[in-house]
C-alpha cells in the first residue's frame, strides 16, 4: 500500500488466466465512487473495464464467502474491506487457491468440482 498524490482511489489489480502470466492493471476511481472493495471493483467493471473477472453472490443469493481475495496483503471479504482515497491498494486472487481468471479463485471443494474434460 503506497500513498497516491491525489485523492483518487487506486487499485493495482493482479490479473491473469489460470497458471498463465500475471500482469498488474492500474485502475483509478474518483473519491466517493465506492466505499467497499467489492463496490469499487463493480464500479471498475461498469465504468472502466468490463473484462475484469470478480466473483460475488451476495446480491441475489443467500451465499457468502465468494468475494474472498487479497487486499493489501491480507485475505478479506471484498464486500466489507474498505478502500481509502489517496492510497494505492494492491488487489490479488487468493494465493493458496488456483486462479481461474483475474480475481476469481477455485473455491469449490475437490469433490464438488465439475470435471469438464470427461
Amino acid at each position: 500500500m503506497t500513498e497516491s498524490s491525489n485523492k483518487t482511489i487506486v487499485l493495482n489489480v493482479k490479473r491473469g488466466v489460470g497458471k498463465g502470466e500475471t500482469v498488474t492493471q492500474r485502475y483509478e476511481l474518483p473519491d466517493g465512487a465506492a466505499d467497499s472493495l467489492l463496490d469499487g471493483l463493480r464500479w471498475v467493471r461498469e465504468h472502466l473495464d468490463d473484462s475484469l473477472a470478480v466473483r460475488y453472490s451476495c446480491i441475489n443469493a443467500n451465499a457468502c464467502k465468494e468475494c474472498m481475495m487479497e487486499f493489501d496483503g491480507k485475505v478479506v471479504y471484498a464486500c466489507i474491506a474498505r478502500m481509502k482515497p489517496g492510497v494505492e491498494h494492491e488487489v490479488a486472487p487468493l494465493h493458496n487457491k488456483s486462479r481461474i481468471r483475474d480475481l476469481v479463485s477455485e473455491i469449490a471443494p475437490v469433490k464438488e468440482r465439475l470435471d469438464i474434460d470427461e
